[in-house]
């Protein structure tokens, strides 16, 4: 991609191209400035008579101002860095290219645009290559260098092997440093080709990385047919992943495919700290974005020190709506889908011509006797007749000769979980080809990977989102998950359990509007005093909520949320009533019996490294150090001080309402404030 300078109210991601490193299909540096220029789009088919348009006027301008760039070398190279999500290591640098800023070339959108309606982009990509790898070597930067390209470029058929690894080294670079990256453009590519093309620059020493994964037209091909070293993940799904659950759901799911296959994940576009947070924790190795590091031309060899001071902190991130475990329900028989089937002995000619017939149609599968016995897709149909002879070799032969005869098959009673796990754990071609449902072992249809990551992700989204569909908190399993997670990285927190004192008779006698509204009032003075980057609230059920603290000053917001509840609640309640300190009611018996207004109690517990093993031991603790809680009337914290020996100091010159207590229990000694 590269960066220009946007104009004012436009993001500079707005701005972010991709040129294409065209090493081996280039012209030699002479070529760009002596060679026969083309003639400019705005000459092509020009009417005999009369002056011309404004927009052919405008392509003349422009024309004239690429050749320019041209013959004056007027590209600056800008280098961004990407980090090592661990150690915040600069393991590298992309190479980015803007034009000059007083041309109406600068956007890169708009310089590759003219080049290509002028047949100049292999010119102007050579030109782009040589400014990036010369100012490269120049600065002399450490790590890899990762150079954009086109893959049109790769297939261009008058490649001349061996160019690009003398002009490498010609700046001193090695060939091992520099990771071409490839950026689809284009909806489809012949793959065997394609293929070559990797595996001729993988044989000079580069390697392969995929741009901006998720974005373009087929990159899950793409990765499947090159099996990169890298996979770089479109910025979309990186930009408030901290806020959307399917953005998370998608970088997950990238996660373990690339797990699986042993690729290596960049993350590109991180813009806040809360984003790099989320993506350190799911375990991406590598990342680049403006938080880090804006692109400059002379770049910095290590990371800002608030950025390094992040990635260094214990804490965990908080995950949007914590993904809960999706119902067993659905089953495979949803994600059906009818295609024609044909039987063993069809051949391939007319498989193909069943492909030709409908465009759309991904999959045909071979059946014998109403029994699957394999699947052919259109990639691989495609794949294999593009190939010199192959329609004449094979277009006579049975289909059994193209299909894959060892397709993933499931009955259609088969849990969605247990599809999943079943894709995950079989060969990785399954990902991409899909698998056939059966009806106790007879051909229904076939179902593909993108359905089932649409449907899972769907349940677990609803799940989450009604956990409790009062206050839209999580509920039980995201509370736990959160927990387990926090245990599981060693990290220092407080687990707060919060209850309503009160309560029942409460809402037993103003009625369950009023009672819903005090447990809503709850969620959120809990949300509204925790930090959203590192404090989980849930909520248990009923009157009952947990906050899961990793802020230092959690005891200050604990007495936050306490004056801020004693303020709220009085006006549910008559003026008289708040001024006795509560009201009068009878009980079952008909006695009347004075009820005080619903006060809150927390019980916090803090929980050190290795303290607790698992999230039943902590909620058990935060039960606990609530009951103590309600043992003081009034709005009251209690600190199991038991727990821990080490916890953070108070927040100075704290104020605290007189109804609003803290009970402090060092080793068994209850002391009131």
């Amino acid at each position: 991609m590269t960066l220009l300078e946007p104009p004012f109210g436009h993001s500079e991601h707005e701005y972010l191209a991709t040129y294409s490193y065209a090493s081996s299909c280039l012209p030699d540096l002479s070529m760009i400035q002596t060679a026969a220029m083309p003639t400019p789009a705005a000459d092509v088919d020009k009417p005999g008579s009369g002056s011309p348009d404004p927009k052919e006027r405008m392509d003349t301008v422009l024309f004239a101002r690429l050749q320019e760039i041209l013959e004056y070398r007027a590209l600056n190279a800008l280098f961004q860095p990407i980090i090592n999500m661990k150690s915040g290591e600069i393991i590298g640098y992309e190479g980015l290219i803007r034009g000059p800023s007083d041309s109406p070339l600068h956007s890169p959108l708009n310089l590759f645009k003219v080049a290509r309606e002028n047949n100049m982009t292999v010119a102007v990509e050579y030109l782009c290559r040589q400014i990036v790898l010369q100012r490269f070597a120049e600065l002399k930067l450490p790590g890899k260098l990762f150079l954009n390209v086109s893959p049109e470029c790769l297939l261009q058929p008058d490649v001349r092997h061996g160019e690009t690894l003398d002009y490498i080294q010609d700046f001193g670079i090695n060939p091992k440093r520099v990771i071409i990256e490839l950026t689809e453009s284009q909806p489809a590519y012949d793959y065997h080709l394609l293929r070559k093309a990797a595996m001729h620059y993988r044989n000079m020493g580069f390697q392969i990385a995929i741009d901006d994964l998720g974005e373009g037209f087929s990159s899950l091909r793409l990765w499947s047919e090159l099996r990169p070293e890298y996979v770089k993940i479109d910025m979309h799904f990186i930009q408030g992943i901290n806020k959307d659950p399917v953005k998370l759901q998608f970088v997950q799911s990238i996660q373990e495919i690339a797990e699986k296959t042993g690729t290596l994940v960049i993350a590109e576009g991180i813009e806040t700290q809360a984003e790099l947070l989320l993506i350190r924790d799911l375990g991406i190795d590598f990342g680049q974005g403006y938080h880090i590091a804006r692109p400059n031309g002379s770049p910095a060899r290590i990371i800002p020190s608030d950025v390094a001071k992040a990635l260094a902190k214990s804490s965990i991130a908080i995950h949007p709506q914590e993904c809960i475990a999706a119902p067993n329900g659905q089953t495979a028989l949803r994600l059906l889908q009818s295609v024609p089937d044909v039987e063993p002995d069809t051949s391939n000619n007319a498989v193909y011509e069943i492909f030709e017939q409908d465009p759309d149609l991904q999959t045909v599968a071979v059946v014998s006797t109403g029994t699957p016995v394999g699947l052919i897709t259109r990639a691989s149909m495609i794949d294999r007749f593009a190939r010199v002879y192959q329609r004449e070799l094979y277009g006579k032969k049975p289909c059994t000769s193209f299909m894959d005869a060892h397709p993933l098959i499931t009955d259609k009673d088969t849990s969605l979980q247990e599809l999943s796990g079943l894709i995950v754990n079989s060969d990785r071609r399954h990902l991409f080809n899909g698998f056939i449902i059966t009806d106790q072992g007879r051909f229904l249809g076939v179902g593909n990977s993108h359905d089932l990551m649409r449907e899972i992700t769907q349940m677990q989204l609803v799940a989450a989102r009604y956990a409790n569909p009062l206050t839209l908190l999580p509920g039980n399993v995201p509370i736990n998950e959160h927990i387990d997670r926090l245990l599981q990285n060693r990290v220092r927190f407080c687990a707060c359990y919060a209850d309503l004192d009160h309560f029942k008779p409460f809402n037993d006698i103003h009625g369950y509007r009023k009672g819903d509204d005090a447990i809503q009032l709850t969620g959120q003075l809990l949300i509204e005093n925790c930090d959203p980057e590192l404090d989980f609230v849930g909520h248990i059920g009923g009157d009952d909520f947990i906050i899961l603290f990793q802020s230092e000053d959690w005891e200050a917001r604990c007495q936050s949320i306490l004056q801020a509840f004693e303020t709220a609640i009085a006006g549910h309640y008559p003026d008289d009533d708040r001024a006795r300190g509560g009201y009068y009611a009878e009980d079952r018996q008909g006695n009347r019996v004075f009820h005080p207004l619903v006060s809150l109690s927390l019980g916090a517990v803090r929980v050190e490294p290795e303290q607790h093993s698992s999230s039943h031991q902590v909620a058990s603790a935060a039960a606990e150090a609530k009951k103590q809680a309600k043992k003081t009337s009034g709005n009251t914290l209690f600190i199991d001080r038991r727990q821990a020996l080490c916890s953070a100091p108070p927040a100075p010159n704290e104020s605290v309402e007189p109804s609003n207590k803290q009970v402090v229990d060092p080793y068994d000694e209850k002391t009131a404030t």
